[in-house]
């Protein structure tokens, strides 16, 4: 296994704890009416919150590498992934039972990621003109400018959050297309000025903001299935029709069957999102003591 996958399989990890320290913060935080950084300046009040803000943070540093060197839909896919990590930690920090077709679900995660690691090859990061970089940037502040119409939508609508959701996972993965496209800087000037790297700033903060909200707006299983589609399915088409990515030669279909079941058996683990219902009520007491 190379480095760039070690990297992957690291991100997921981290990204799945740290969704279950999130979603403890969130859920404790009062609820915003549109996108608004008094809400991100709210959540670093809670601990929890914190603690998964550093791990996202590690697992993107993670996913950044492993992007440099393996093509996007090998390393989002393994992404999303995670929420068989944060299933599993749910039952060992939460306390929670999971129901045999969510242990089914992360059989077939399991069997997904080894047919992705047995297609995956080192394949450097893809050449793309400044104006293409300027362009996924410009695609960012789109969003953004989306994400303030949807945030307004009349409180209670069934599409608020699953459009909050979707938005989040198109900057989720506008995150990882930057990293796939950045340049090798010749000086801290040429990075600071390379729009791919201000496209995966944006789009990592905004993509947080609109996940915090559509977590408190709505269902976790639709929130999160919808981000965690959108946010590997959408790179992923990108990556193969115009960045070139393709898997190791002879194991194409092996890469497609594994793309697909690992997809599915994360969009099954969709509810664990965020922290489990049952357990809501003492989550707060169970993470303090877990990060104390």
């Amino acid at each position: 296994m190379s480095w760039g996958l070690a990297g992957a399989f690291a991100a997921a990890i981290a990204y799945g704890a740290a969704t279950v320290l999130q979603a403890v913060g969130a859920r404790s935080t009062v609820r915003s009416a549109g996108p608004d950084a008094r809400l991100l300046l709210r959540l670093l009040k809670s601990v929890p919150y914190v603690v998964g803000l550093c791990l996202d943070g590690v697992g993107f540093a993670l996913s950044l590498a492993a992007l440099r060197s393996q093509p996007l839909f090998i390393v989002q896919a393994i992404v999303s992934s995670s929420l068989a990590v944060t299933a599993l930690l749910a039952v060992l920090m939460l306390h929670a039972r999971l129901k045999l077709l969510e242990w089914f679900a992360i059989g077939l995660v399991t069997a997904g990621l080894t047919m992705l690691a047995l297609s995956a090859r080192d394949e450097p990061g893809s050449s793309v003109s400044f104006a293409g970089r300027l362009a996924l940037f410009l695609g960012v502040v789109v969003v953004g400018v989306l994400a303030a119409a949807v945030a307004r939508v009349r409180e209670g609508s069934s599409n608020d959050a699953w459009a909050l959701g979707c938005l989040a996972g198109l900057m989720y993965g506008a995150g990882g297309v930057g990293a796939r496209v950045l340049t090798d800087p010749k000086s801290l000037g040429g990075l600071v000025t390379d729009p791919a790297l201000w496209a995966m700033a944006f789009a990592g903060i905004l993509g947080l903001l609109l996940f915090a909200m559509a977590l408190q707006r709505g269902r976790v299983t639709v929130v999160t299935s919808t981000t965690v589609v959108t946010q590997t399915l959408a790179p992923a088409a990108l990556g193969i029709t115009l960045l070139h990515d393709r898997p190791a030669h002879g194991r194409t279909v092996l890469a497609a069957v594994g793309f697909g079941v690992t997809v599915l058996g994360s969009v099954l683990l969709a509810r664990h999102g965020e922290a489990p219902a049952a357990v809501d009520a003492k989550a707060d007491d169970d993470v303090g003591e877990l990060v104390a």
